[in-house]
Formats: C-alpha cells, structure tokens, sequence
C-alpha cells in the first residue's frame, strides 16, 4: 500500500468523516508529518508550515509533480482539509502563537502532538492502544488551545454587552474606531453593524439596516462598520484597513449599489492606525472620502477641499 492510502487509513482511524478520507486530505497530512513516499511513518516530525509555500509546496514537489496543485486552490486546502483537521484534534492553528489575526500571512499549521504520537506508531504492535487514547487527549488539548484563543480575544463593549473579537490588528483598529471615531464624528449615532475577522455577522442590525432599505444577503458586501446617525440623517460607512481594503474609486461603485435605495446620505470612512498605514493605501482612496487616523483621534482627512465631513450626496 502508498503512503497515501496509508495516510487515508490513519484519517479513518483517528475519526475523520468520509469527506476528509480523500487523496488531498491524506496528501495533506503527510505535508505535516513531513514524509515522503520512502519515508517510514516512525520518522514523521510535526513542524510549522504555512498553507501555499510550505504545504502546497511539499505536496507538488514530492506527490504531484506531473499534476500539481495551483496556487488559487489553496482555499480548497484550508476550508475543505486544514479546518477539519483542527477541529479533529489532527492539527494546531497557529501553535504559540494563538494572537495571529486570521488573515496574518504568517499564518501556519502544524501536526498536533497527539496525532503525531498515533501517526508514528502507524503499522506497529502500538497502534490500536494510541488510536483508543488518541480521543481522550485530543479533547483536553483541545479545550486547552481553545482558551488561550478565547483569552487573546479583543473585547468591546456595544449597548452595555461584551462582544469578543477574534485576536488581530484589525479589530483592534475595528474597536478604536467604536470607541474613540463614533464619540468624536458620529455622536448619538447608532451602531448597526460590526463584522469580526472569524464571523462577519457578529453585530449586524437586519430590522434597523431593512428600514433603511439596505437589504442585506450572503452576497452583499458590507463595509467592517455601519453607524447611522438619525439626527443628520447620515450614514457612516467605514472600512478599518490594517494591510488592504480602503475606500477607493472601486469600492464607492459597490458600496453604493448596497445604499442605492436609502435615503440617507452616505459618509465614507477609511480608518487607519497610523499615518505609516495611511501612506500606503494614499494613492486608492477615492475623492469625496473621509480618512481617520487612530494615534490622532481628534483629526479628520476630507479628500476634496469643499467641505469637511458628509454625505457625497
């Protein structure tokens, strides 16, 4: 038997449901373990490899060389194997370093220590015993990893209840722009939207953002925060930016086929940590935008001369 029908059978046995016992899963896994075809399942090794470059890579190189993998699958690899494989207990998110936001390229994976342990005694008189405890421990490993996550967590505080964001630059810019940009430029506004880095509906107000007549679908492409300010009869739209995303020419087209039926006028907000940030992204900001910098809070940026802050129209 390969060692990819093997890596299949160790799938089985540690509890792997029928979509993850397929050839890229199993190909996966020896990626992590780091063997290859002549390679012995006792010299497997659990090491930090990050998604396209380092598993990808291994897995052209070494299995698909006459029908390698293409870098736009790497999705495929992450939501259809990675995820299952964490959530089994198989692999680690980010081992020692529970604080990466999700979208770090830094991210990476790596064999946990209890599959590794049931993996290298794959074919030996030890087997059966590693599987049957292989569900015991990889329960409390589990448990553990899980709250170390929780505890990097960035907390915000929205009409009095505790939300927590998952760990990352973004939303902790996401929660600077709740709690320092809304008191200053959006006062008595109403929150109807936050997304969050792991899950987008992790704030949103239908019934409100429906009365507005911005109805919103798995489709729709919503700005990181919505703020509606009924006094002014405004509507702050506001993307936090840490590495991509400001509001450009592009985004405006986009943003305004989502707010074409509300009679709100729309204010559009790219925020920033710094002005380091805001120098990056200078050249895709689109005119007739508001720019807001965390480390200088009480300051605004209107890209046009006319007017200060407000609606386009």
């Amino acid at each position: 038997m390969g060692k990819v029908e093997e890596a299949k059978e160790i799938l089985k046995a540690m509890g792997l449901g029928k979509e993850q016992q397929n050839e890229l899963s199993a190909l996966v896994l020896l990626a992590l373990c780091g063997l290859k075809e002549e390679d012995d399942w006792k010299d497997a090794a659990s090491r930090n490899m990050r998604v396209t470059k380092e598993i990808m890579t291994f897995v052209n190189e070494n299995y698909k060389k006459d029908s390698p993998y293409a870098p736009n699958t790497r999705e495929t690899f992450r939501r259809h194997v990675l995820h299952q494989f964490v959530q089994a207990g198989v692999a680690k998110y980010n081992p020692g370093q529970p604080d990466l936001p999700v979208n770090s390229p830094h991210a990476h994976y790596a064999l946990s220590d209890e599959a590794l342990y049931v993996v290298k005694s794959y074919g030996t008189s030890e087997w059966d015993s590693n599987v049957s405890r292989f569900e015991i421990e990889v329960n409390t490993a589990r448990n553990n990893y899980e709250n170390d996550r929780e505890i990097c967590k960035v907390p915000i505080i929205i009409d009095g209840e505790k939300h927590l964001l998952s760990p990352g630059r973004h939303n902790e810019l996401q929660v600077a722009v709740i709690n320092e940009f809304a008191p200053r430029f959006a006062q008595g506004g109403r929150l109807l939207y936050l997304g969050d880095t792991e899950d987008k509906d992790l704030y949103i107000k239908s019934t409100e953002l429906n009365a507005l007549k911005i109805n919103i679908t798995e489709h729709s492409k919503l700005p990181d925060i919505i703020i509606c300010d009924d006094l002014q009869e405004w509507l702050y739209l506001i993307e936090v930016v840490t590495s991509h995303g400001p509001v450009s020419p592009k985004r405006v087209l986009e943003l305004e086929s989502l707010t074409k039926d509300c009679a709100y006028g729309i204010v559009y907000v790219t925020a920033f940590p710094d002005i380091t940030e805001f120098k990056k992204h200078l050249a895709d900001i689109a005119w007739e935008t508001e720019v807001w910098l965390a480390d200088s809070p009480d300051h605004m940026i209107h890209f046009n001369g006319d007017r200060f802050i407000g609606p386009r129209r």
